[in-house]
């Protein structure tokens, strides 16, 4: 009996290992006292960011217009979950990190170059090269807020209208084909009493990004203008797990099975006139193909757990399969021949 037991901590002990993870919880970084948020006007223009965990978090603050936070992450301990506004953007809705832990980070997604709504953070250390295990996410109240009420720049929410984060990964310096969505607001309920905007931390799983080096973090919304997208373009982040190494012998899933486990398989790939999408349960609510532009072609609401899809009347190219269950997204891309 001893000796069973001492392998079954042996072999503990080895899966721990094979898998050891450091985890990014704000609560290490300094802030002045309660209330308050990073800022950093030394650099004008440039990087000021912060390490934490196995991560760094990319950060710059401009001088100009008397001062503003230009793009990347701040840190935060704001409990403001009421306050609309602008002058609100450093405070999570909830009003209180992960857990009940006091610090979070937010996320301010704009590249003033690009003009596009994205933002990065980079992994350090042993954790370059693996897999993210993923973190928690929640809205932040100025984006919340915008969308439950409307403001001066953006419209409320109501039935069609989303507000989605969608990460990718880089490994060796190329940007992964593969992404997975998470909806921020989600008013597209056949019900619309189940429309909802999130309001609780909640977990993201990246596992199935596989190995990367860094994570491109882009926000998407049915509210855009001529100059771009009119939702705040905020989250906030908590708890963000990486590893510091992994067991290869059982590699992480692949896109298309997603956090929700509610995909199981795609096929064929490349397709003729019919593609085939099978998933675990009942547990998917939309099943759509768009073309590379984003353009949606077909959508197949409530699908069946086996999903038989023409594709005859496609041009030949690449298309994009999303996966909605859960509030999540798997994204896959096949070849129409």
């Amino acid at each position: 009996m001893r000796k069973i037991a001492l392998l079954f901590a042996v072999a503990v002990l080895c899966t721990a290992a094979a898998r050891a993870q450091t985890v990014a919880t704000f609560e290490t970084l300094s802030l002045a006292h309660a209330d308050t948020f990073y800022t950093n006007y030394t650099a004008s223009g440039t990087d000021v960011g912060f390490n934490n965990g196995l991560a760094r978090f990319k950060c710059v603050y401009d001088t100009s217009w008397g001062g503003f936070w230009e793009q990347g992450f701040a840190y935060s301990n704001m409990t403001d979950s009421v306050t609309s506004g602008f002058t609100n953007q450093y405070a999570a809705k909830t009003g209180i990190g992960h857990a009940g832990s006091d610090k979070y980070a937010v996320a301010y997604c704009y590249n003033p170059t690009t003009f596009q709504n994205n933002t990065k953070i980079m992994l350090t250390g042993a954790a370059m090269g693996h897999p993210v295990k993923g973190f928690f996410v929640t809205n932040n109240t100025y984006a919340y807020n915008s969308m439950r009420d409307g403001d001066m720049f953006a419209r409320k929410f109501h039935n069609g209208d989303w507000f989605k984060l969608m990460v990718r990964g880089y490994y060796n310096g190329i940007l992964k084909p593969d992404s997975l969505g998470f909806y921020l607001a989600n008013f597209l309920q056949p019900d619309s009493n189940d429309n909802y905007i999130v309001n609780t931390w909640e977990w993201f799983n990246l596992e199935p990004l596989g190995k990367v080096d860094s994570l491109l973090f882009t926000l998407s919304s049915t509210d855009n203008s001529s100059f771009g997208m009119n939702t705040p373009a905020y989250f906030c982040v908590d708890d963000f797990t990486t590893y510091e190494t992994f067991d290869t012998t059982t590699p992480p899933p692949t896109a298309l099975q997603e956090q929700t486990g509610a995909v199981l398989k795609m096929y064929p790939n490349p397709a003729k006139n019919v593609l085939y999408v099978d998933v675990a349960d009942n547990s998917a609510e939309r099943i759509v193909i768009s073309n590379i532009a984003g353009s949606v072609l077909k959508s197949i609401n409530t699908p069946a757990i086996h999903n038989e899809i023409n594709t005859a009347d496609l041009a030949p190219g690449i298309y994009q399969v999303q996966v909605l269950a859960h509030g999540k997204m798997a994204i896959m891309r096949f070849v129409k021949e």
